[in-house]
């Protein structure tokens, strides 16, 4: 019963986590309507990547440096700034062009939107910290802290799934509208405003 009560009492705060607007939801929101919901999906397998290989760094110890390490904090901090900050550069300077929905599936695709979807989320030392000091609150006495910190990661992995395909779809139903070229250089600068702000943030941010 008292690991029923723990695995639901983390559920709920994991739901609330997933449903906080942040950079997540606008690279998927973004992805999906600009690039499509294969894409927007690459983008969400990626930022689940991101959480399952700090769940990794988390029940290897390795956190706990990251936790007391001002020096590896600062690092970690200042290369994802860097990233988030390259990300709303290309952003700005793309040059949308008329999409075709009946053959976008013909269109090159050279971005990696799991791999930056990844990145985003491994670059983020607050993504580390939550979990330092999030997930031990969860793990019962007497059980395997690997067992228990890969559970408790799978299942903010599937709620944020759950939510990334709730997302994506909503944004493919607008998609066809969405896609005019003057909208998306408008979600384009707006992103990449949201980028520069995460950006800042995460500059002046302490552990």
């Amino acid at each position: 019963m008292v690991m029923i009560a723990t695995l639901l009492t983390f559920s709920l705060a994991a739901m609330l986590l997933t449903l906080t607007p942040g950079l997540d939801t606008a690279l998927i929101l973004r992805t999906s309507i600009a690039e499509g919901r294969k894409n927007g999906f690459k983008a969400a397998l990626g930022i689940n990547a991101g959480c399952f290989i700090w769940g990794a760094i988390v029940a290897l110890g390795l956190g706990a440096l990251l936790a007391a390490s001002q020096v590896a904090y600062d690092c970690l901090k200042w290369i994802g700034a860097a990233y988030l900050l390259w990300l709303a550069i290309q952003l700005i300077l793309a040059r949308p062009q008329p999409l075709d929905i009946a053959s976008t599936s013909n269109q090159p695709k050279t971005t990696n939107w799991f791999l930056r979807g990844c990145l985003g989320n491994v670059l983020n030392p607050k993504m580390g910290i939550f979990y330092v000091s999030f997930l031990p609150q969860f793990i019962p006495v007497g059980q395997s802290p690997v067992m228990w910190t890969f559970l408790l990661v799978s299942i903010h992995v599937v709620m944020g799934t759950l939510w990334s395909t709730v997302l994506i779809n909503i944004a493919a139903k607008a998609s066809g509208y969405l896609r005019q070229p003057k909208i998306i250089q408008w979600m384009n600068r707006v992103t990449a405003g949201v980028f520069v702000l995460f950006a800042a943030k995460l500059a002046l941010s302490s552990r």
